[in-house]
């Protein structure tokens, strides 16, 4: 499945390079559902929640009441996860408590079920990065997917070494993730090009798309019609 990304700051639906630096501001939220009303399913991640200064609260109840979404940016305590489902959300994403709050994924996956709970691995130079990529582990992806898996549904792992910058993806780390775990993966950073859309779902591996689509690179109309 095709996930394409909005992405919230300030109000606003943005796409950056890095997790930093602002590439771009796209249209209003509102525009960019209808752009992808073709999609079954879009990912919505609130950057200022992830980055700790603020959250755009009023828009992912938005975007949640009219579309069904995977939401995350800034979800560290089971209350937020809570309040996202009850706003509409059809899957939550952990990214930095499910690695720093000891006893956070089972207390999740208790409170709205498991089959919610996507889990966010993040890698730059080979290690998980949390805090709105801001900080490094001394993990790696693999280590931690098995110990996860009895609290989610899935991975959203994001190979942020290429993240925004139009420079293709690490196909082969996907493939080892792939190989790895029975359950979801979604790829993102850095996809780029049809090809790696179609290889990507041709190993088992979802792709949430971002900068490639709002520079035009991909095209909605070839992405929707494609199987799955």
């Amino acid at each position: 499945m095709i996930f394409p990304c909005i992405d919230l700051m300030d109000g606003k639906v943005v796409q950056l390079v890095q997790g930093r630096e602002k590439a771009l501001e796209a249209d209003s939220p509102e525009e960019m559902l209808r752009k992808f009303a073709a999609f079954p399913e879009i990912q919505v991640i609130d950057l200022d929640a992830a980055l700790g200064r603020g959250s755009n609260d009023g828009l992912v109840r938005m975007l949640a009441s009219k579309a069904a979404t995977r939401v995350g940016g800034g979800v560290r305590t089971v209350e937020r996860a809570r309040a996202l489902v009850e706003q509409g959300a059809r899957k939550v994403i952990v990214g930095t408590a499910a690695f720093r709050v000891t006893g956070f994924l089972e207390s999740l996956s208790a409170a709205i079920g498991r089959e919610r709970v996507l889990v966010a691995l993040d890698s730059k130079g080979g290690r998980v990065v949390v805090k709105g990529w801001q900080e490094f582990t001394d993990l790696s992806a693999e280590d931690v997917l098995q110990k996860f898996e009895p609290y989610c549904s899935g991975f959203l792992c994001t190979y942020v070494d290429k993240e925004g910058m139009m420079e293709g993806t690490d196909l082969e780390w996907f493939r080892r993730l792939r190989a790895a775990t029975p359950l979801e993966i979604t790829a993102a950073g850095g996809i780029t090009t049809m090809e790696e859309v179609r290889a990507l779902l041709a190993m088992g591996v979802h792709t949430a798309l971002g900068m490639a689509i709002y520079t035009g690179r991909l095209k909605l109309e070839e992405l929707a019609a494609i199987p799955g």
